[in-house]
């Protein structure tokens, strides 16, 4: 049996919630004080060791030697706001952008994935003249004033300046299709739908912003070649396709964007968690054009933002993502995980569905497979019962109940099956 974990004192809780206030969220019902990372590795104040399942902002691996090292050598040397000439900031929009398509040309640096896609829907906003935004019923991209407009969960909004439309789930459609491409076909619709009635407002159309892999969604399956069609039908009405890489990016599926393993060209492309391996950094890339039109019209500036230390740690991670191959990582050691995980959950009732991309799974829990309904409280018990064993998950999705595998990028092949051999155990349980 594994060592007990540690508990979060009381006396901390308590404090915790004087401090913080209470409410401020924390995982799992007996939460645990976690006092250091190592590579894939988490460790509580008494030493016991935990398996990462969950946090993709230290992409590169908690305490990573090369990244610390860039950035302590670069707080010591300088380290100003962004109106002074610095040689690393600019060398490191070069090479961001240079990992994008070639209409990717120009970057707006920032904090925080909330305020790159707040950067994004001003700059289509700017550059098209017209404010109507696209989103899911199910989207979240952030918590600013703006931002937070499109965070709906479930219910379609018909008012204002947003519209949704239904995301596309090949395992629970919203719609009565009958088989992928039928969903495909009403989801299109759906979208062109609440486009035409932004167009029939004054509104307009400015742009539809999605995350690729729908990850707050639930990350569904979906239909064949569904992003390359949303992006036409985007184009086609005149509006610019956001595609918010924060969590999709940065080789989260095996490729550096989901966009590019797809096979199309969204116009505006924002990064974040990953950027910085715990460095608050994020971006927004677009056309130069589209670019110098926001600066222009807005004369954007973000203190903490194009800093020389935000560029010392960003080029860092880039280093080390291409130097420890972590891209064919993500895929091989992905595709690995999910075949485990699918494997010992092929049988089991609770189970609807496993899928993924990269190291980017998600296992659905349902009352049972017969209706599929989703099944909030065995997500919950399950992520609970897996930190008790050592591997620390959380439940995400439209319904609350997909588990959430999203380990840092160097997560190895023997860590996967350890995970699996949990999981298995862990599924006993249920």
């Amino acid at each position: 049996m594994p060592p007990a974990p540690s508990r979060a004192t009381p006396s901390l809780l308590a404090r915790r919630e004087r401090a913080l206030g209470r409410g401020a969220e924390l995982f799992y019902d007996d939460p645990i004080e976690i006092v250091r990372g190592e590579g894939t590795f988490l460790f509580d104040r008494d030493g016991r060791r935990y398996v990462d399942l969950y946090n993709n902002v230290p992409c590169v691996g908690h305490g990573n030697a090369a990244v610390a090292e860039a950035m302590a050598r670069q707080q010591a040397t300088l380290n100003v706001h962004n109106r002074y000439l610095h040689e690393g900031i600019v060398a490191f929009g070069e090479r961001l952008t240079m990992l994008h398509h070639p209409g990717i040309e120009s970057v707006v640096f920032s904090c925080s994935g909330t305020e790159a896609n707040e950067v994004a829907l001003r700059m289509a906003r700017e550059f098209t003249g017209r404010r109507g935004i696209v989103c899911t019923d199910a989207a979240y991209h952030g918590s600013s004033g703006l931002v937070d407009m499109l965070t709906y969960r479930g219910r379609h909004l018909s008012s204002g300046s947003v519209r949704t439309f239904p995301y596309p789930d090949c395992f629970r459609p919203f719609c009565h299709a009958t088989d992928d491409e039928s969903l495909a076909e009403v989801t299109l619709a759906a979208a062109s739908d609440a486009v035409d009635a932004l167009q029939r407002d004054d509104a307009g159309f400015a742009a539809l912003i999605v995350c690729p892999i729908f990850a707050n969604e639930g990350l569904p399956r979906l239909p064949s070649d569904f992003m390359r069609r949303l992006t036409d039908l985007t184009h086609a009405a005149g509006g610019l396709l956001i595609a918010d890489e924060v969590q999709s990016g940065y080789g989260r599926i095996g490729d550096w964007w989901s966009y590019s393993a797809d096979g199309y060209a969204p116009d505006i492309v924002v990064s974040g968690k990953p950027m910085g391996n715990g460095l608050p950094l994020a971006a927004t890339a677009a056309s130069r054009d589209c670019v110098e039109r926001f600066r222009s019209a807005t004369g954007y500036f973000n203190t903490f933002a194009s800093t020389p230390l935000q560029a010392a740690a960003g080029m860092a991670v880039i280093d080390e993502i291409e130097r420890l191959d972590l891209c064919r990582n993500a895929a091989e050691t992905g595709t690995w995980l999910l075949r485990g995980i699918s494997r010992v959950c092929a049988d089991h009732p609770r189970v609807g569905e496993v899928r993924g991309r990269g190291l980017f799974l998600g296992v659905e829990l349902v009352t049972d497979r017969e209706t599929g309904n989703p099944d909030r409280a065995s997500a919950r018990q399950l992520v609970n019962t897996m930190k008790e064993a050592g591997f620390l998950l959380s439940h995400a999705g439209a319904h609350d109940n997909v588990i959430k595998i999203r380990p840092p990028l160097v997560f190895s092949q023997r860590e996967a099956q350890a995970t699996v051999d949990a999981l298995a155990d862990c599924l006993t349980r249920l």
